[in-house]
């Protein structure tokens, strides 16, 4: 196997690495954050949990919609199609903008309604001044994701993991001086998380619009001339990616809603958990991506069956490394929850979510995958319908039975969000092997004749 898949997992890693540490970085900010806040009791990291929660439909709404460049950069790259690389770019920046405005005003204004949600009253005090602050840094964060998406798809992925290591060491120091150096409190956090967007937003755009190799890429790109089957094209795929990300962080943002129904303690605990499965959740991500430029540069260049191999390859390393994180989680499960917080029992209710966590690392890093690899082919509305019965239809669902209803808690509620990942997991799977097949066939049939 090694010696059938060595240039794929040579080529994936290549190309994955950077993409794992970037997409690592939005986490990081809410690792940095939690962590920061942690340590000054439970009901500040509970606001952190449902402002972060909150933002974070937002942020993959967003982070959905810049991908669906990504695919079609690297479809125009596999062909050679350089003209059509900045005219792509033009359009889905001002898409990426004028999401970025609209989502960036409703954050703001929709913080003032988190009473609606039934949560613990100082966790809705301290959690309205943060979310606001997240609803200032989604525009830039737009900025950031509209030139990141745009250099991976030509397969330049290290920029992007720099800027965003240099902005996460931004957001700790300016986070640590405000909570504990002003006693800023949970917006001391927030106040750093948006510096750390509003330079990273810089930062690439500079890169990108200043950098000699994007030259030949971009050079019609101050043409603002604006197309509206572009337009319709990037919306095609980004739409859908944005639906998908959606269904499934929503459902994990509605768990912690329900965890806050339950008390503040297990708010907290459902929050760190939550948190460390995020990390092993971005680090697959990051595969994801790659893989799905890989399969868009394959797909392309209608090289089918390099496309399958090369997915192939990329699920063996998502397998490899999600086991190697179940096993960490199941081992510390209880040492994990104390970076967070020293509260006896919300560390004790945290160790048993990582358990439920370590169960699902596999289903959560092939799910993510699949999402991937078929947005590289261009597949992306029957992935939407899967994500939606699986989280919504299934997930969210039993896990209301399951920890509200039949009394089992926050751990019921985990069990739920373990089927819906799972029943992803396996569809996608299916999925994914029906179009790759069929294509190979199609291809040799085509190429009979």
């Amino acid at each position: 196997m090694w010696k059938k898949y060595q240039q794929y997992y040579r080529d994936n890693f290549r190309l994955a690495y950077p993409v794992v540490i970037s997409q690592l970085g939005h986490t990081m900010v809410a690792l940095s954050d939690t962590v920061i806040i942690g340590h000054t009791g439970d009901v500040p990291l509970a606001a952190v949990a449902l402002g972060s929660s909150l933002f974070s439909v937002f942020m993959v709404m967003g982070i959905g919609m810049s991908y669906g460049l990504t695919p079609l950069i690297a479809q125009e790259h596999g062909r050679g199609n350089i003209e059509a690389c900045g005219s792509l770019l033009r359009h889905s920046l001002f898409i990426n903008l004028i999401l970025g405005l609209i989502l960036s005003t409703a954050i703001i204004i929709g913080s003032n309604y988190l009473h609606l949600l039934h949560q613990e009253p100082d966790v809705q005090a301290q959690a309205r001044p943060f979310l606001q602050c997240l609803g200032a840094s989604f525009f830039p964060l737009m900025v950031f994701l509209s030139f990141k998406q745009f250099a991976e798809g030509l397969g330049f992925t290290r920029q992007a993991m720099n800027i965003s290591i240099i902005g996460n060491v931004i957001n700790i120091v300016i986070g640590i001086t405000l909570v504990y150096g002003f006693h800023l409190g949970v917006i001391g956090v927030g106040i750093a998380t948006f510096a750390d967007r509003l330079l990273m937003g810089l930062a690439m755009a500079w890169y990108v619009l200043k950098g000699n190799r994007f030259k030949k890429y971009i050079h019609q790109f101050g043409h603002w001339n604006l197309s509206g089957a572009a337009i319709k094209k990037i919306l095609g795929i980004g739409a859908p990616v944005a639906m998908q990300y959606i269904f499934e962080i929503s459902a994990f943002s509605g768990a912690i809603i329900m965890a806050g129904w339950i008390g503040a303690k297990e708010q907290a605990a459902h929050q760190i958990a939550i948190n460390l499965a995020s990390i092993t959740y971005m680090m697959a991500s990051g595969i994801s991506a790659a893989a799905g430029i890989k399969s868009g540069n394959y797909f392309g260049a209608r090289q089918f069956r390099e496309l399958r191999m090369s997915a192939i390859a990329s699920y063996h390393m998502v397998l490899i490394m999600m086991s190697t994180t179940a096993l960490i989680f199941m081992v510390f499960c209880r040492l994990l929850p104390l970076i967070y917080i020293s509260d006896v029992a919300v560390v004790e209710l945290a160790a048993h979510l990582i358990i439920i966590a370590a169960f699902f690392q596999l289903f959560d890093g092939t799910q993510v995958l699949g999402l991937g690899i078929l947005r590289g082919l261009g597949d992306v509305k029957m992935p939407t319908i899967i994500t939606f019965l699986a989280y919504w239809v299934l997930g969210l669902p039993v896990g209301y039975f399951l920890g509200i209803y039949l009394g089992f808690g926050v751990q019921g509620i985990w069990w739920g969000l373990l089927l819906g990942l799972l029943t992803a997991s396996i569809l996608l799977f299916f999925r994914f092997q029906h179009k790759t097949r069929k294509a190979i066939l199609e291809n040799d049939n085509f190429a009979a004749i």
